[in-house]
């Protein structure tokens, strides 16, 4: 079942890409979805990757769940390197800077709960399979 889920967001995330974001933004149960580019802190290639957003002010706030893995997912420590990268919201890309957050930052609590909430309580339930703490990360436009 886990592959199934994967291969349908390969695909929500390539009908993104290639519809130039005319197609993509919300995903399956309606969850808004940005496109976010990074370039890999290894290969310097760029990196295209399809997360459920909220908006905080102007701020867009992803989890770095990864479905509940031990393992952060490979886009976050590439913000972390390089936080300057940019995001497609629908046909729109915006230059944004990343900063990762954790539960000790004031915001963290009330962040979460308005992600969680986008996307029908899921990311508590990763959080409950994993013991790293998940990360929020916040894009702020530049």
């Amino acid at each position: 079942m886990a592959d199934l889920f994967v291969r349908v967001l390969r695909a929500h995330q390539w009908i993104y890409e290639n519809s130039g974001g005319l197609v993509g933004h919300r995903l399956l149960m309606g969850n808004p979805t940005l496109l976010l580019r990074t370039v890999g802190r290894k290969t310097g290639q760029p990196r295209t990757n399809a997360l459920t957003y909220v908006l905080d002010g102007q701020d867009y706030v992803v989890t770095a769940s990864n479905g509940g893995s031990p393992r952060p997912p490979g886009w976050l420590a590439n913000v972390k390197a390089k936080p300057d990268c940019e995001i497609q919201v629908g046909r729109r890309a915006t230059p944004v800077t990343a900063r990762a957050t954790y539960p000790e930052d004031p915001d963290y609590t009330r962040r979460w709960a308005m992600a969680d909430k986008v996307n029908q309580g899921r990311y508590t339930q990763y959080q409950k399979q994993t013991d790293r703490p998940i990360a929020l990360v916040v894009l702020s436009p530049r």
